[in-house]
C-alpha cells in the first residue's frame, strides 16, 4: 500500500517532534587535580560542577577525580592536549612543558599582595597567557589561587638566606624554581607532588616549599618541624578545559561554564584568604614551629633570576608583570 505525500510529511513531523522532545545527551567531563578533598581547589571544583550541571540542565556534567587519581599535573596537561582528559585544576606553573613562557607565573617576589596578583591575572597578563594556552589545545577558563609559598624543613628556622645553605629542598619541577633556590643557597631538586610526603617521611628531602593550604591539607606537619613564612612566590592555579572538549559544548553552555568558573574563582580565593590564619593556628597546634621572615634579603638574593629569564618569557609578558607590579 502506497503512502501519500501528505501522510509521509505527517509521519516525518511526528518523528521530528519526538526527537526534539528527547533531552540532549549529557557530556560527561573528567576533571582532575592532585590535591586532597579538603583543599579549596576541590571544594570550589565541586561547586563549579554542581552549578554547571544545574544551569545546563544536565547537558554538561563534570566528574571530579581528586588526589592525583588521573595522574600528576604533567600527565593531566598532556591528556587535555590530546583530548583523553576533559578538564583539570592545576598549578599554572605546570604548563611550562607546554610553553616555557608560563614560567612567568613563578617569578620570585613578583607581587606585593594577592590583590595585586588578582588584577594582573584577571586583566591583561591573564589574557595574554590564555591566548598562549589556546594555541596549545587548552582553554584557560579562569584564574584560581595556589597562594604564597613558604618553606618547611626539619633542620631549623629559616630566617636569612644563609639558613638555607646546603638544605636539600624539594621544589616544583621547573628550572626557574631550581635556579632561584640555588641562588638562595639551598640544594634544590625536583620531585612529583604525589611522591613528596613519603620522601619527607623517609628523609630523602630535608625541606619543601608550598602554600599553607597544601602544607596543612597534605599533613606535612607530620613529617616537618619548622615553618618559615618566606612568601617567596605567589602562584596562580588554572581551571583548564581541553579544547576538544570545549568544542563539543554549545556556545550557550560555554557561556555558562565561563560564568561558573569566574564565580568559583572568587569563592576559591575567598576560601584561601579566610583559611590562611586558621591554617597557621592549626599548624602551630600540630607542633610546627613558625617564624616570620624579613623578605628583603631573600628577594635580593633571588633577583638575578628576573634578568636571566627575560628572554624566555619575552618582552610582552615581562612588561605586563612590571606594569601590574608597579601599579598602586
Amino acid at each position: 500500500m502506497s503512502v501519500s505525500k501528505l501522510e509521509l510529511s505527517a509521519r516525518v513531523a511526528v518523528v521530528a517532534l519526538a526527537a526534539a522532545a528527547l533531552p540532549a545527551r549529557a557530556l560527561d567531563v573528567k576533571l582532575g587535580h592532585v590535591l586532597a578533598v579538603s583543599h579549596s581547589w576541590h571544594k570550589a571544583a565541586e561547586g563549579f560542577a554542581a552549578e554547571v550541571k544545574d544551569r545546563t540542565a544536565g547537558r554538561v556534567n563534570f566528574i571530579l577525580f581528586p588526589g592525583g587519581q588521573l595522574g600528576n599535573e604533567k600527565t593531566m596537561v598532556e591528556g587535555m592536549q590530546i583530548g583523553s582528559q576533559g578538564a583539570a585544576v592545576i598549578g599554572t606553573g605546570s604548563l611550562q612543558p607546554v610553553d616555557a613562557r608560563f614560567g612567568v607565573v613563578e617569578l620570585p617576589y613578583a607581587w606585593n599582595s594577592a590583590a595585586q596578583a588578582y588584577r594582573a591575572y584577571d586583566g591583561e597578563l591573564g589574557a595574554a597567557l590564555a591566548k598562549i594556552a589556546e594555541g596549545k589545545n587548552l582553554v584557560l577558563l579562569s584564574w584560581w589561587e595556589n597562594g604564597y609559598r613558604h618553606i618547611t624543613n626539619n633542620r631549623g628556622p629559616i630566617k636569612t638566606p644563609a639558613d638555607l645553605k646546603g638544605l636539600k629542598t624539594r621544589v616544583t619541577p621547573d628550572k626557574m624554581r631550581l635556579d632561584a633556590f640555588t641562588l638562595l643557597g639551598a640544594a634544590p631538586a625536583p620531585l612529583a607532588f604525589g611522591e613528596l610526603y613519603s620522601a619527607l617521611q623517609q628523609r630523602v628531602f630535608d625541606a619543601q616549599e608550598n602554600p599553607l593550604s597544601i602544607i596543612y591539607t597534605s599533613s606535612f606537619f607530620e613529617v616537618q618541624k619548622y615553618l618559615s613564612l618566606t612568601g617567596h612566590v605567589w602562584s596562580p592555579a588554572s581551571l583548564v578545559v581541553s579544547k576538544s572538549t570545549w568544542n563539543r559544548i554549545s556556545p550557550e553552555d560555554c557561556k555558562v561554564l565561563k560564568a561558573a568558573a569566574d564565580h568559583w574563582r572568587d569563592e576559591q580565593r575567598r576560601m584561601i584568604a579566610e583559611s590562611d590564619k586558621q591554617y597557621l593556628a592549626q599548624l602551630s597546634d600540630k607542633g610546627m614551629q613558625i617564624n616570620a621572615v624579613d623578605k628583603a634579603p631573600f628577594a635580593a638574593a633571588a633577583a638575578p633570576v628576573w634578568k636571566s629569564y627575560e628572554a624566555t618569557f619575552g618582552p610582552e609578558l615581562m612588561s605586563l608583570v612590571k606594569k601590574y607590579r608597579e601599579a598602586p
